[in-house]
């Protein structure tokens, strides 16, 4: 059941029947199921009551450590037990968790710990070199180390040592719950600012969206410093009752072998991930025959890649998911009996969504025409980490701007055809890059595409594709396929593979800006 109410000043549809914060989330399946199994890492395996009881020590330490409600707890860790049970613990006093990725590089690490006002920071050892100094993060306090040491941080095993004084923490659902900054592609990353609120809705959605179970087994094979792998996968799985399988590092052969032997149910990840594990010839050998559930987003899933998995994994369901940083993902997921002919979408907007396209005057277009989405609802971000430039920019009438072009039918299925930045205009023609790119990377040698415009002094901008190919592959053949499907002023001018793969920044976004640096070039 869905009631609209007020939050953050705006009106948005809620499910009635939800838990008040992120931590009694985790507490229910504690308490229906504690000696059922949260998490494997490596040889580890750690139940919901174990998992629980390290948490409370953790809160305690953090406690002692002058951490309160509303302090910033920031990790720079890999995917390991150490980020599960710091963002648990966080959630449990009213700390916000800041997350940080281990492919980041000191001026990165720098900005984000001082513009958040980090006062304590759990990192890897082997990332020690790329910490800042003292006097580039004033407000950061201390530092603990996880998997080694490192000088100038205390053993994170310290955390765990030290009980606090009776602490009492009155978590509501308006409480920020983390920061995660967006990467971008040009200029300082915002800080958006997650809640209970959000985090809790999105966590149900991904559950009754995806169909997930205590008995699923979840593979974190992204990285957890992100939307998709600290909300979609951590917490929605934990939110499920379900397994969470933490994977250091994604390799296709090792992934394969991880989900084989411990009986992968379902798996979030993006397309190029599951491109990988098709092209290694185990995917052939090893029993996936557990797995039913392939989620994806931020790129289309190429069809000969779809029917190869299916074919693989009878009972596997392929899901497109779209949403956001600030929309604390997601916005639309493919229902499970969509028919062929919506494979084009991404689905259909989740309950508690308010999803409307708007075009460049402010106002709502009918179903069916292209225009900015723009988007409200109880998930959705209510504002950027002291940022309020940013804030007056994205946000209107309580509706975050997403900048991406899209529609949406009478039946609630929506499209999205590019990102409002990325949209080509060749000779007044509007070319939309999300939609050449669909088209090439269902041409059985390609794995990955990426499309922007270059100048022209005639037709203003022309289409150039970046490709990451096989050997066998023919330019002019590309460029015939593309023909056959496309708009003649939408088949790509220039097509140029990439043998070493498209460039990406830390959050595994495509670098447009670099490619268009190189196609102008």
């Amino acid at each position: 059941m869905i009631r609209h109410e007020v939050h953050f000043g705006r009106v948005v549809p809620c499910f009635i029947d939800r838990p008040p914060s992120v931590d009694a989330l985790f507490r229910s399946w504690v308490a229906r199921t504690p000696d059922a199994l949260a998490v494997v890492g490596g040889e580890r395996r750690v139940t919901y009551g174990a998992l629980d009881a390290a948490v409370e020590r953790l809160a305690d330490g953090l406690f002692a450590h002058g951490v309160r409600k509303g302090a910033r707890v920031a990790t720079l860790v890999g995917n390991h037990l150490a980020v599960v049970e710091l963002s648990l613990a966080c959630a449990r006093i009213g700390a916000i968790h800041v997350t940080l990725d281990i492919r980041q590089r000191r001026p990165e690490i720098a900005y984000i710990l001082a513009q958040s006002g980090t006062m304590l920071l759990v990192h890897d050892a082997a990332c020690a070199s790329e910490l800042p100094e003292a006097a580039e993060v004033p407000e950061l306090r201390h530092r603990f180390a996880a998997g080694g040491s490192a000088t100038g941080s205390e053993p994170y095993e310290e955390l765990f040592a030290q009980p606090a004084p009776e602490r009492a923490a009155d978590v509501s659902e308006e409480d920020p719950f983390c920061i995660l900054y967006t990467s971008g592609t040009t200029g300082k990353p915002k800080g958006a600012v997650l809640t209970n609120l959000g985090v809790i809705h999105s966590c149900l959605h991904y559950r009754y969206a995806l169909g997930l179970e205590p008995g699923d087994r979840t593979v974190l094979a992204v990285p957890n410093a992100h939307m998709t792998g600290l909300v979609g996968v951590i917490h929605g799985t934990l939110a499920a009752g379900a397994c969470l399988i933490l994977m250091g590092q994604f390799k296709a052969r090792l992934f394969l072998e991880l989900a084989a032997r411990e009986r992968l149910t379902a798996a979030l990840m993006v397309p190029a991930m599951y491109n990988l594990c098709l092209l290694d010839p185990q995917f052939e050998q090893l029993d996936l025959s557990s797995w039913r559930i392939a989620a994806f987003g931020g790129a289309p899933m190429p069809e000969a890649s779809a029917r190869r998995l299916k074919e693989k994994s009878p009972k596997l369901t392929l899901f497109n998911v779209y949403g956001a940083t600030e929309t604390s993902s997601p916005v639309a997921i493919l229902p499970r009996d969509a028919p062929p002919e919506r494979l084009d979408s991404v689905g259909r907007v989740m309950p508690c969504i308010d999803l409307k396209v708007m075009d460049e005057d402010g106002r709502e277009v009918p179903p069916g025409t292209a225009g900015e989405l723009w988007i409200a609802g109880a998930s959705i971000v209510p504002g950027y980490w002291r940022n309020p430039e940013a804030d007056a920019t994205a946000f209107v009438g309580g509706y975050w701007r997403s900048g991406d072009v899209g529609s949406i039918d009478a039946e609630g299925y929506l499209k999205v055809f590019d990102r409002k930045k990325d949209m080509i205009n060749r000779a007044g023609y509007k070319v939309y890059s999300a939609e050449v790119e669909s088209v090439l990377v269902f041409h059985p040698d390609v794995s990955e595409a990426a499309v922007v415009g270059y100048p022209d002094p005639v037709l203003g901008e022309r289409v150039e594709a970046f490709v990451v190919a096989g050997p066998d592959l023919s330019v002019d053949d590309l460029r015939r396929f593309c023909a056959a499907r496309l708009s003649d002023y939408k088949v790509p001018d220039r097509v140029t593979i990439l043998p070493e793969g498209l460039p990406r920044n830390p959050n595994g976004k495509v670098m447009k800006n670099v490619l268009r640096e190189r196609a102008a070039g």
